[in-house]
């Protein structure tokens, strides 16, 4: 039963990584076929178009479920998902693609808040920063194979006009989850946590079988009345470095990760000698073996996990090497060196970027804020990393526009040092 809870509260994650990468897959297709192109803004509208549904979900579904309980929503958002892949698919415009990415984020924003919630109340104690840092993990499957599933739907129909397809790669995603979610049951621990002793019994039965018992709360806890007393005292340095480093890891995993297509093209890495569509089947496929790392990149920094390594310092470390992973890459594009070492400054972003401050930042909400507001907490931790993920999938094409790779790089690699400064100062405030 702890795998089959695993699995079905890391599905938001899969997904999550799969519509930022299908975003960055179909926007040089759909500028193949518009006369003119998508303008630099308009493209940072439709990429940032599910990370804001995603920080909008994470930050009212995580309210709303410290209210009223966890499983309605648990088994609402993929239903929400599956509505925005239906639009996208249906309707396929610029603006309605751009509703429909916010719809889809929307609900896989409010499964964020509630995944770590019930992974981390219902796995044993000396599992539980493991088994939240393996559901973040799984994300990498949704962006390898998201990256896999487009490249071989433009090998089998080498057509721009079948970007609408790829919605169903989302909706199918969203259909396995509400299936996934069927035998389920409110958290236990939030019931116990809200005077429901009784209904937290019989949850924990449904989870665990008929010999099971819960200890009788001595106290309940209910959320905070305000949302601003989150944001006052140790609680407010909790949101500091639970959010900001996360926002920081945003630009990275997503200002990157969505525009990576675009990105390989613009470094001139890729192999095709043609253009059109041949171009971006080819950065697709370049895509998909860097996102590849990703996986090995989370597998170690769960090992270190697992083996009780300091957070706050794999969190700050992480952010410096991704910082010299990009200036590695920044130098053989200004210097033309070889694309070996282009790719290797690709590799050496994507393995610490995954291994620390993707991975860290996600264990860190659910360890660090009280049960009664862990909801609220985490989605505000999880809403200021899609602050800054918006920002910079938003501003990613502005800046390649404005200053090219050069400036792309430079801005990200800032970014990242100040995610390590953040997480040095404030993770040593709350360590202790």
């Amino acid at each position: 039963m702890h795998y089959y809870i695993l699995v079905s509260a890391s599905m938001e994650q899969m997904i999550g990584a799969a519509l930022s990468t299908i975003v960055g897959v179909i926007i040089p297709m759909i500028q193949l076929i518009m006369h003119p192109g998508l303008s630099s803004l308009m493209q940072g509208i439709i990429g940032a178009a599910g990370l804001v549904g995603i920080g909008a979900g994470s930050i009212i579904i995580g309210r709303l479920s410290d209210r009223s309980g966890y499983l309605l929503w648990f088994r609402l958002c993929p239903v929400i998902i599956m509505a925005g892949a239906a639009i996208v698919y249906l309707w396929p415009s610029p603006w309605m693609l751009a509703f429909g990415f916010f719809v889809c984020g929307f609900g896989t924003g409010g499964g964020y808040s509630l995944d770590s919630a019930y992974i981390s109340e219902l796995m044993p104690g000396r599992w539980r920063a493991l088994m939240v840092g393996v559901a973040k993990a799984s994300c990498s499957i949704g962006f390898i194979g998201a990256a896999v599933v487009c490249w071989l739907m433009l090998l089998h129909s080498p057509e721009p006009l079948i970007w609408p397809r790829m919605a169903l790669i989302l909706g199918a995603g969203g259909a396995v989850t509400q299936m996934l979610r069927i035998y389920w049951a409110e958290s236990p621990v939030w019931l116990m946590k809200h005077g429901r002793t009784a209904e937290a019994q019989q949850a924990a039965r449904h989870f665990f079988g008929s010999g099971v018992t819960v200890a009788a709360a001595t106290q309940h806890d209910a959320p905070s009345q305000r949302l601003s007393a989150l944001f006052h005292g140790v609680n407010l340095r909790r949101v500091i470095f639970s959010g900001i480093p996360w926002a920081c890891e945003g630009v990275g995993v997503y200002g990157i990760g969505v525009f990576l297509p675009v990105l390989v093209m613009a470094l001139g890495i890729e192999t095709a000698t043609t253009t059109g569509i041949h171009k971006v089947i080819d950065s697709v496929m370049i895509t998909a073996a860097v996102n590849f790392f990703i996986l090995p990149g989370f597998a170690v920094g769960l090992w270190m996990v697992a083996k009780g390594y300091n957070q706050t310092r794999m969190l700050t470390t992480g952010f410096v090497i991704c910082a010299l992973g990009l200036a590695i890459l920044l130098a053989a594009y200004l210097l033309h060196w070889p694309v070996w070492v282009s790719l290797a400054g690709f590799i050496i972003f994507e393995l610490f970027l995954n291994g620390g401050p993707h991975l860290i930042t996600f264990i860190i909400p659910a360890r660090i804020f009280p049960v009664a507001d862990r909801g609220t907490g985490t989605g505000i931790a999880s809403m200021l990393g899609k602050a800054g993920a918006v920002l910079g999938v938003f501003f990613m094409p502005m800046l390649l526009h404005w200053g090219g790779m050069t400036l792309v790089l430079i801005f990200t690699g800032t970014v990242m040092i100040i995610g390590a400064l953040i997480s040095a100062i404030y993770g040593r405030l709350v360590d202790e």
